[in-house]
């Protein structure tokens, strides 16, 4: 059975593994304070402990003190995700939405422009005739 997303931040957590990630910031943040004071003392496992921490935080698998993955960039759509509804799903979805909507704005433009184009060569006088 899946656990729900952690209420952590992901963008927070990957700041804080890049930042100070050799002093263990980003695993006190999500409460893993042993293993946090552990890699402190080795200075991020003499640096391997911290890159093996940063692939998996921004490959969405680090796990909280809870063993819940710390997945959403941002926890405020976690309502979304607990519904079963992936959150790379809804940022496609808004995509598109974007998309779509840029697409109508151009359309609308050009059917002005078009409807348009009618008026302004019988207004203008032509060049060439006499």
């Amino acid at each position: 059975m899946n656990s729900p997303p952690s209420d952590k931040s992901r963008t927070v957590s990957l700041a804080l593994c890049v930042t100070l990630g050799v002093f263990g910031a980003h695993r006190f943040y999500v409460g893993k304070i042993g293993t946090g004071i552990l890699q402190l003392c080795t200075i991020g496992g003499l640096g391997l402990w911290w890159l093996y921490d940063l692939i998996t935080i921004a490959a969405g698998e680090f796990r909280d003190v809870d063993g819940r993955r710390v997945s959403l960039w941002d926890p405020a759509d976690a309502a979304a995700v607990r519904h079963g509804v992936p959150n790379e799903l809804l940022d496609e979805v808004e995509a598109l939405r974007r998309e779509v909507a840029e697409l109508a704005e151009r359309m609308d433009f050009t059917e002005r422009l078009l409807a348009d184009s009618p008026r302004r060569t019988a207004d203008s006088p032509r060049s060439g005739s006499t």
